[in-house]
C-alpha cells in the first residue's frame, strides 16, 4: 500500500486497523495531533531561521556603522602653526557622562601643553551637575593658568551655562556669552520623594533595620525628621558657600552682587553681562580670531575610548534587533 507523507506524518490508513473504524473517530484525532505537532515543529524551525537571519542582518548593520563612522585609533595631530585650542563641555556634568572631570581635564592639559597653542577656549553648553566634578575642573583650570601664565583660557557659553557649568566657567580669564544664553543659577539642590501617605493608603508597612541612628536618613518611605532635615540643609549650605567663594574668587570686582545673585536664579546672557557674571558677547570663532589672535582652531576634546564607542553603537544596534525579535515573537 502506497503512502503520502507530510513531514513524516503518514496519511494512509490501514483499513484493517480497528481504530480506524468510521464510528470511532480515534484515527481522525491522531491524525490531527500529528499534523499539529508537525506544524509546531515547522514554526519553530522557521523562527530559528528568522532569528539567524536577523542576527546576520544585525552584524551587517554593525559593519556598515563601523564603516560609516570610522574609529579614530589615534589622537588627532595638532596644527603645526599657532592656533587656538578648543575643549567642549556638553551635557550634564557627572562622573558617568561625557562631561566628566577626567575627560575635560585631559583635553585642557593637552591644549595647554601644546607649544603651538596661543590660547584656549572652553566652550560650554551644560545645565550643571555634580559639584565635585565641577570643582575638580575649576581647580585644574586655575592650576593650568598659573603654570602657563602666557596662555589665557576663555569660557564661551552657548545655550546654557548654569549651576555646576558656571562653577567651571568662573575659573576662566574671561567669560563670553550670547545675549540669549542662560547663565547663573548659583545654588545647590538635592532631590527626593516621599511615599509615606501613599503607603498608608495602600496598607504597606515599611520595615527598615539599621545600625546607626541616622543610617536611614532621606529614606523616602519614612517620615521626615526635623533634625535630619536641618542636617541636610547644613550640608547644602556648606556646598553653596564653596560655590559662592569660587564665583567671588573668579569674578572678583567685576561681579555686581545683589540680594538675588546667589539665590539660585538665572539670567540671560545680556543680563549676565550687566551683573558681571560674564564679560561680553562672542562665539568661540570670534574669541579665537579677535581675542586670542589665532583664527585656526584645533579641537582637543578627547574622544570616548575606542571600545566605549564600539560598545555604544553595538548596544544601540543590538537593542533594535532584540526589540524586533520581541515584537516578532509576540506577533
Amino acid at each position: 500500500m502506497s503512502e503520502e507523507r507530510i513531514d513524516d506524518v503518514p496519511l494512509a490508513v490501514d483499513a484493517t486497523d480497528q481504530s480506524a473504524h468510521p464510528g470511532s473517530g480515534r484515527w481522525e484525532r491522531e491524525l490531527l495531533e500529528k499534523l499539529a505537532t508537525a506544524a509546531l515543529k515547522e514554526q519553530r524551525r522557521a523562527r530559528r531561521w528568522g532569528i539567524f537571519f536577523k542576527l546576520l542582518g544585525f552584524s551587517y548593520l554593525f559593519l556598515l556603522l563601523a564603516l560609516y563612522y570610522p574609529v579614530n585609533w589615534e589622537t588627532p595631530t595638532a596644527s603645526v602653526k599657532p592656533h587656538t585650542g578648543l575643549v567642549d563641555l556638553k551635557g550634564i556634568i557627572s562622573a558617568t557622562s561625557d562631561a566628566n572631570a577626567e575627560r575635560i581635564i585631559k583635553g585642557l592639559r593637552n591644549a595647554f601643553e601644546d607649544k603651538k597653542t596661543k590660547g584656549v577656549v572652553l566652550r560650554i553648553n551644560s545645565p550643571g551637575g555634580s559639584p565635585v566634578q565641577s570643582s575638580e575642573i575649576n581647580h585644574e583650570i586655575t592650576r593650568l593658568r598659573k603654570k602657563y601664565p602666557d596662555k589665557h583660557l576663555y569660557a564661551v557659553c552657548t545655550d546654557v551655562c548654569a549651576s555646576g557649568a558656571y562653577y567651571v566657567a568662573v575659573a576662566a580669564d574671561r567669560i563670553y556669552v550670547d545675549k540669549a544664553s542662560i547663565v547663573g543659577s548659583i545654588g545647590v539642590r538635592m532631590d527626593s520623594f516621599g511615599f509615606v501617605d501613599a503607603m498608608k493608603k495602600l496598607g504597606v508597612e515599611r520595615r527598615l533595620m539599621t545600625a546607626g541612628e541616622h543610617k536611614g536618613i532621606l529614606d523616602p518611605f519614612l517620615p521626615e525628621r526635623k533634625d535630619e532635615v536641618q542636617y541636610i540643609h547644613t550640608l547644602l549650605e556648606n556646598i553653596h558657600q564653596q560655590f559662592i567663594d569660587a564665583v567671588r574668587k573668579g569674578r572678583g570686582k567685576r561681579l555686581k552682587e545683589t540680594p538675588d545673585i546667589f539665590s539660585g536664579l538665572f539670567w540671560t546672557g545680556e543680563q549676565g553681562v550687566q551683573l558681571g557674571l560674564a564679560d561680553g558677547f562672542a562665539t568661540a570663532d570670534e574669541v579665537a580670531r579677535k581675542v586670542i589672535g589665532a583664527e585656526e582652531i584645533v579641537d582637543y576634546t578627547p574622544e570616548p575610548d575606542v571600545w566605549e564607542r564600539i560598545s555604544r553603537r553595538l548596544g544601540a544596534s543590538l537593542s533594535a534587533v532584540v526589540d524586533s525579535l520581541a515584537h516578532a515573537h509576540l506577533d
